[in-house]
């Protein structure tokens, strides 16, 4: 469970930290410069590139923390946190897919799906706990 926690915490840390702190190079290169999915949306803005890193940052942190000290209602709260952005990031990708090649849509599928499946293991891991160190 430690580890899906720290793999969730690198999934929202990396690009956040890219978007926060280069957010022109995140807009246009993200998830990679040749595939550059989010110069599909445009236009640009700084503003909201920035607010979403320092956001994805904060997920981040409660994730690890929770990784470190895995309490069962920490744990069960930095999973669900995590399902609170990601249902509905999906849910926008899913609706937007049409505009993408084929591997562009898997690829965003299974970065899409893959953080639920995660945080949905973690939540039904600490279920089977009933105190600290879930």
């Amino acid at each position: 469970m430690r580890a899906a926690l720290v793999l969730l915490s690198l999934g929202q840390g990396v690009p956040g930290a890219w978007a926060l702190f280069a957010p022109r190079s995140f807009h246009d290169a993200f998830p990679l410069p040749a595939l550059a999915w989010l110069t599909e949306f445009p236009p640009y803005n700084e503003h909201l590139v920035r607010d979403l890193g320092a956001l994805s940052l904060g997920l981040t942190t409660v994730l690890l923390w929770a990784a470190v000290r895995p309490e069962r209602s920490l744990v069960r709260a930095a999973a669900f946190g995590s399902l609170a952005f990601t249902i509905p990031h999906l849910v926008f990708h899913v609706a937007h897919l049409g505009r993408f090649e084929t591997v562009d849509v898997v690829g965003q599928l299974i970065s899409q799906v893959a953080p639920i499946a995660m945080a949905g293991l973690v939540i039904v891991l600490s279920r089977r706990s009933n105190g600290a160190g879930v």
